[in-house]
């Protein structure tokens, strides 16, 4: 018996004379099934990062799903850009609206999509390492934006994505979301938007699938080969796709036709059937429109702080039920009496809640734009003097009503700083509360975090130099 080896594979070659035919087929057999063996587990062998060789099947039906995974790389080799903890709100799904849910997520940003995991920090990393699916976003052809006016809380963006998802993203904090809003735009943009890239591909992919154009070409040359109740029913499908086709043509038309023809917003208002609005409008146009330099619903929502909100704990600062704040918005906004005394008012966090969406959602705020960059030089002046005196001159140039308002309210905020041992607001904790609602650039996106700290000490030092700021303007 001869016997050669090598690092692969073991051969024996055995003398006819000396082994039986019987036993050179046995030794033949188990050689084939050790090569088989080997075969199989080279098989296993990562060839490339993350990817698995696997034998290419014939079946037409598996053909397409070949193609994704060579055009599309695996979701698992993408690398972890960003994470941590945002506030979430999912607002559409495939072009569906959904109820408006804050929920705190634990978030998860790649280079192209982001993960919402809803348990912490390291339940979500025990759960990628068990294969957990978590809700993911793929980030390729959507569209990020700032959205104020989505909702009521402050530093709220939203995500777009191409299959008609929409979320909202919330931190209090203006230098972490900032942070966030800049790392997905980023990476948003780094995703190739030309039709031939491979998300796109994908996209194409799903719609393919589903028009009666690629049905058409598809089927074109096997429908001749089909049997005739076959035939039928394919046209049968295809007469109808048609048919939906033409009547979203039709509804379309009509509805731009309406749009082209519906009255303007003035005429509305001319007509009676919307009502200028206290929200949203500009802080002179409600003072001219009730013939006074303060807002009506300022001095309500004053006078009932004043009267049983003085000592209650963490009065500003502690948020109120938003639902019975809207309620309470679209009243004022309605223009219907108003009483502040009454039962479904009795939680003073409500009013509090109501006074600073009136600030905040003011088109202009209450420090006017033109004068934001003129109060942060002023804020940073090393005499303390020099500051104040800045700072009282600036006041005094105010339009009226900005300058009237700014006085009630400050003076308001005086008489809280003066119960500070009972509801724990000092002036610092006021000036974090207002100091962003009363003072912002009007471009926000830079320097978020700089103004930031502006904004509150300017808040600060009109609280601790109320008396000095306003004092010449006393009757």
């Amino acid at each position: 018996m001869q016997k050669s080896t090598n690092s692969d594979t073991s051969v024996e070659t055995l003398h006819p004379t000396r082994q039986g035919a019987g036993a050179v087929q046995m030794r033949i057999k188990n050689a084939n099934s050790h090569h088989s063996r080997l075969s199989q587990s080279k098989s296993m062998i990562l060839t490339d990062v993350g990817k698995v060789t696997e034998p290419v099947s014939r079946h037409r039906r598996n053909h397409s799903q070949h193609v994704l995974k060579d055009v599309i790389p695996p979701l698992e080799q993408l690398m972890v850009e960003k994470e941590g903890y945002l506030q979430k709100a999912k607002i559409a799904d495939g072009g569906k609206k959904l109820r408006k849910n804050w929920s705190t997520s634990w978030i998860v940003l790649s280079s192209r999509k982001i993960e919402f995991y809803k348990e912490s920090k390291q339940q979500a990393l025990s759960n990628m390492k068990t294969g957990h699916k978590p809700e993911s976003v793929d980030l390729c052809g959507a569209y990020i934006e700032w959205a104020k006016e989505k909702s009521s809380r402050k530093n709220v963006f939203q995500i777009t994505t191409v299959s008609g998802n929409e979320f909202l993203l919330q931190s209090d904090i203006d230098f972490i979301i900032l942070d966030w809003f800049n790392a997905i735009k980023n990476a948003i943009d780094r995703l190739p938007k030309d039709p031939s890239s491979p998300s796109r591909n994908l996209e194409l992919f799903k719609i393919q699938r589903s028009s009666s154009t690629e049905l058409l070409s598809h089927y074109d040359s096997d429908i001749k080969e089909q049997k005739p109740e076959n035939r039928k029913s394919l046209m049968f499908r295809l007469h109808h796709s048609a048919s939906d086709t033409s009547d979203k043509n039709r509804v379309k038309s009509r509805l731009k036709k309406f749009i082209t023809r519906r009255p303007s917003l003035k005429t509305l208002q001319e007509k009676g059937l919307i009502k200028d609005q206290i929200f949203g409008s500009h802080l002179h146009t409600v003072c001219e429109r009730e013939n006074s330099t303060v807002p009506r619903f300022v001095k309500q929502c004053i006078e009932a702080v004043e009267k049983r909100g003085l000592d209650v704990d963490g009065i500003y600062r502690v948020s109120g039920n938003l639902a019975t704040i809207q309620k309470l918005r679209f009243i004022v906004n309605q223009e219907e009496k108003l009483n502040l005394d009454d039962s479904q008012w009795e939680d003073i966090h409500v009013v509090t809640g109501a006074l600073k969406m009136f600030f905040r959602e003011l088109p202009e705020p209450l420090f006017p734009y033109s004068f934001f960059e003129r109060f942060v030089e002023a804020i940073k002046k090393q005499d303390n003097n020099t500051r104040i005196e800045t700072i009282k001159s600036l006041v005094q140039k105010l339009p009226p009503p900005n300058r009237d308002t700014m006085k009630v309210l400050f003076g308001h905020l005086t008489k809280i700083v003066a119960k500070a041992s009972k509801n724990l607001m000092s002036t610092q904790s006021l000036g974090i509360v207002f100091g962003p609602t009363l003072l912002r650039a009007e471009n926000e996106t830079g320097n978020m975090a700089v103004h930031m700290v502006y904004q509150n000490q300017i808040a600060e030092l009109m609280l601790s130099e109320y008396s000095e700021i306003f004092g010449l303007e006393e009757d």
